[in-house]
């Protein structure tokens, strides 16, 4: 199966009707984060997308040569995979606030579609658009997959 591209409109509403479907009452399959967590976690991709916070980013070649092409391929990614340590969730988070600002951040995403001036990303360098588009709906599957959506 191909990845799914965030920027391809049935494919975006799919991801904003799963989300929709999440509550505090959805149980998690696995992993340690709470539904706030997950929540606040799924907003950097965006906010690095979108060059809102970079998060003291540095290039990073290993990351590059061997982790770039696992962020857009078709391959899911493993329940329990390791978080970046910039994106680990920790704190307690307002379930309802981080959901309200991930579905902000997704309608500035949903905004830019035809935007192709893409900045490069802060550790992995360049991603084409339609990389960036497989990069969001692989990360935010991944997350909603986790609590069973």
């Amino acid at each position: 199966m191909e990845m799914k591209n965030l920027f391809v409109p049935e494919v975006y509403n799919e991801i904003r009707n799963r989300l929709d479907q999440l509550s505090e009452n959805t149980e998690r399959q696995w992993g340690k984060m709470t539904h706030g967590q997950m929540l606040r976690h799924c907003q950097g991709p965006f906010n690095i997308m979108l060059e809102k916070n970079d998060y003291g980013m540095k290039p990073n070649w290993f990351a590059k040569v061997f982790f770039k092409k696992s962020l857009y391929n078709d391959k899911l990614w493993r329940k329990g995979l390791p978080t970046a340590k910039f994106l680990k969730e920790t704190e307690a988070r307002d379930f309802a606030k981080e959901k309200t600002q991930l579905e902000t951040l997704l309608s500035e995403f949903e905004g830019a579609r035809e935007r192709n001036d893409w900045k490069p990303h802060p550790g992995f360098g360049e991603f084409t658009k339609e990389q960036w588009g497989k990069m969001q709906y692989k990360h935010l599957d991944h997350h909603l997959r986790q609590f069973g959506l």
